[in-house]
């Protein structure tokens, strides 16, 4: 069985490994080197430097789609963008028999899809056609969804518009982004690992998705979940869930601006406590950054506030 896999981050770590446990993973496509938020220097993706680790051979196209010098795309005479023949050439060298996308971050064109002589599949972290998209996990914990999952989809053209042959699903009650990432990558791991005989061989049973259930999770903005008075308690504690490393959850608090990194419905408010008002009562804010200064509890940043101001 010849796999190629395609992935970046954190949720696709689990699923390389089972590939590359249990079959023949040929190659690894993930994002370029890039710059971290928290410094100047180009890291490798995690999917990368753990490709590499296992002897598995990488591959970081800047995309499948041809561009000129100054990052512009190319568009043929009928308005098409021009496909990027030394990328698709490497990746069609390798005769897949299945590629394995998990949050990859590039767009596929037709070219690649139609590559395997299986099929091109998406470990996709929701329980399709629930949370289309590019941020289903934070837009899963926004909406207050009780419980989120992944689901294995043959890929197409469209946005994860694609048929599934199989879905798995958790709590996410009381998870944050970063707890829900972990779970929900082991999850999709096992899934896959699962199915993907089934799936080259011909027999897995694709359902088509239901297109009156469709909603949308589009990319979360910087500065979109900040804390917000005019929002119930309920919503800004998941906007404070749903915050990451591309959005973060943040207000200004006694004076000072910083990340929320925890929070709850006050429920027996304490004069020690740090609160947030919103529309419908008081949220207690547990731990929060200050920019420029370490992650601290509320409480001990209200102490400290309070000191200040003696």
């Amino acid at each position: 069985m010849n796999i190629v896999f395609m992935g970046t981050p954190t949720f696709a770590l689990p699923t390389l490994e089972v590939l590359a446990e249990r079959y023949h993973v040929h190659a690894v496509f993930t994002r370029p080197d890039a710059v971290s938020h928290r410094g100047s220097k180009p890291l490798p993706s995690l999917v990368k430097a753990r490709a590499l680790e296992l002897g598995i051979p990488v591959h970081t196209p800047r995309s499948f789609f041809s561009h000129y010098e100054d990052g512009s795309p190319v568009f043929d005479t009928h308005g098409q963008r021009v496909i990027d023949a030394e990328a698709l050439a490497a990746l069609a060298a390798y005769q897949p028999n299945a590629i394995v996308v998990a949050a990859y971050g590039l767009i596929l064109p037709a070219e690649v899809l139609a590559l395997p002589t299986a099929a091109c599949v998406n470990v996709h972290a929701s329980l399709l056609p629930r949370w289309r998209g590019a941020a289903p996990i934070q837009r899963a914990i926004l909406a207050g969804d009780k419980k989120t999952g992944v689901s294995i989809m043959r890929m197409e053209v469209g946005l994860d518009t694609g048929p599934f042959c199989l879905r798995g699903s958790l709590s996410a009650l009381g998870k944050n982004y970063q707890e829900l990432i972990v779970e929900l990558g082991e999850l999709g791991s096992r899934l896959i690992g699962e199915v993907l005989p089934t799936i080259v061989c011909g027999s897995a049973r694709w359902i088509e998705q239901d297109e009156r259930l469709v909603t949308y999770a589009n990319k979360v903005e910087k500065g979109s979940i900040d804390l917000d008075p005019t929002l119930n308690a309920a919503e800004n504690i998941n906007r404070v869930r749903a915050s990451s490393h591309h959005a973060r959850c943040r207000s200004v608090i006694l004076g000072q601006p910083a990340m929320i990194l925890a929070a709850r419905v006050a429920h027996t408010p304490n004069s020690r406590d740090l609160f947030f008002e919103c529309a419908d009562g008081p949220i207690e804010i547990t731990e929060l950054k200050p920019d420029g200064r370490r992650a601290m509890s509320g409480r001990a940043f209200k102490a400290g506030h309070s000191k200040q101001t003696e």
